[in-house]
């Protein structure tokens, strides 16, 4: 029965391909599942043989390891670089989305304060 590896809901595509890339070279039979209409489900990456499916998740788990390692490389670097994405590069570079982001969190924080500011008075 096959075994689900990957739910691709909110996976870069190059990581998806890395994953697809990485089952092929090791000769890992795997078949892919495609998002929903409707969004309900997020499509997956699936081993098809259960004896495949211990080495899969090994080799899935290296990868996200050195996937990590890079990323939070990358991070520091444009840190030094002074490159990164920071609060104050978006509120220059966005100063109206980050506007709208503030108003939107205030309201919502304002309903959520409703109950209980009408249940007092």
């Amino acid at each position: 029965m096959s075994k689900l590896l990957l739910n691709l809901r909110n996976v870069p595509d190059d990581e998806a391909d890395d994953v697809r890339g990485l089952l092929e070279s090791r000769g890992i039979a795997f078949y892919e599942t495609r998002p929903s209409m409707w969004g309900i489900s997020a499509g997956g990456i699936w081993v098809t043989q259960d004896s495949d499916f211990a080495s899969a998740k090994s080799a899935m788990a290296d990868y996200q390891q050195q996937r990590g390692t890079r990323a939070r490389e990358e991070y520091a670097a444009a840190k030094r670089a002074g490159t990164a994405e920071t609060f104050g590069n978006v509120l220059r570079t966005e100063p109206l989305r980050v506007l709208l982001l503030v108003l939107a969190i205030l309201f919502v924080l304002g309903l959520v304060a409703l109950p209980a500011i009408l249940l007092r008075g």
